[in-house]
């Protein structure tokens, strides 16, 4: 579900547009409803990153003819359709990211798949921890924002919770596993999102090689810290990495009336030709809110939210 996805309306019909594909090639969108991730065949792409990659886009636009474009995804898809709002471009955003962090829309259409496969992988993860009295480690997706991990966690049932918000503190951690074996509990479920930190501020990264918004490949806390626990409780620990399962397979029945709500309101608004703005779920309400900075703004997990997930932690 990465990079900049747009859906074109040329002529009153809506379509998506091919990977350097010219002219435009409309298809019908039915019959994707069961279909997970992007199908688009977009890649991730900054066409600010450099500036003769701003040039075709904006001179591909208008070989196409394109009357509209509706910009289908998360912080960085959005925060290129704003720069390209600002160029004159009429686009209607669609909030779609896994992380659900996203501001100004109460959820973003791909989370609650994500959180479901995650939940699904704890909860078989707890037959292996309980059978041989071990301590899981799950390495969740979050960047940013912990709300794969925490959502994931508490429906879960996990014994710990670690998210970008909050830096860690392994010796608290350790202190859980061992209150929980002075329990009889002798067995722990550890869910960790990707950006979590130490609380000396090291992130780890698989690479340090940048992607084309800035971004360096992150992957491997789930290890270090198994590694850590390990180490200071002298129980056998175990790593899994859910990694991009999260990202495939068939939408939940949430995702799907979410992503069609969100679909029926970007294509009226680009219809009546009131652009520069963004879809958004707020309650049970799609609403309409400005395509700005302020929309691509990053939501992080509350802290009381957050708090609920410690209140089960051991």
């Amino acid at each position: 579900m990465d990079g900049c996805e747009v859906v074109g309306i040329k002529n009153g019909w809506l379509g998506f547009i091919e990977r350097q594909t010219i002219p435009l090639d409309l298809r019908s969108v039915s019959g994707i409803l069961p279909r997970g991730g992007t199908i688009l065949g977009t890649s991730r792409t900054n066409p600010y990153k450099n500036p003769e990659d701003l040039k075709k886009l904006l001179a591909a636009h208008q070989a196409l003819g394109l009357e509209a474009l509706i910009a289908v995804g998360g912080e960085d898809t959005l925060g290129v359709a704003v720069k390209l709002i600002k160029e004159g471009l009429k686009i209607v955003g669609v909030p779609k990211t896994i992380d659900n962090d996203l501001s100004n829309t109460d959820y973003t259409f791909g989370f609650d798949t994500a959180v479901n496969i995650a939940m699904e992988a704890i909860d078989r993860i707890h037959t292996t921890a309980e059978s041989h009295h071990r301590i899981m480690v799950v390495e969740v997706m979050g960047r940013h924002a912990g709300w794969i991990a925490t959502c994931a966690g508490i429906a879960g049932g996990a014994d710990v919770i670690l998210i970008p918000e909050e830096p860690i503190d392994i010796e608290q951690v350790s202190a859980v596993i061992k209150k929980r074996t002075a329990r009889g509990k002798d067995f722990s479920i550890i869910v960790v999102a990707e950006g979590a930190q130490f609380k000396d501020g090291t992130m780890v990264a698989k690479e340090e090689k940048k992607d084309a918004f800035g971004h360096v490949r992150l992957g491997g806390i789930g290890q270090v810290l198994g590694n850590l626990i390990e180490e200071r409780t002298g129980f056998e620990t175990r790593v899994t990495v859910l990694g991009h399962i999260q990202r495939g397979g068939s939408p939940t029945a949430f995702d799907r009336v979410l992503g069609t709500r969100f679909g029926v309101k970007a294509a009226e608004l680009a219809i009546k030709g009131e652009f520069g703005k963004m879809v958004s779920l707020q309650g049970n309400r799609i609403v309409v809110v400005p395509l700005d900075e302020k929309a691509v703004t990053m939501k992080t997990v509350d802290p009381e939210f957050y708090g609920i997930a410690k209140l089960f932690f051991g």
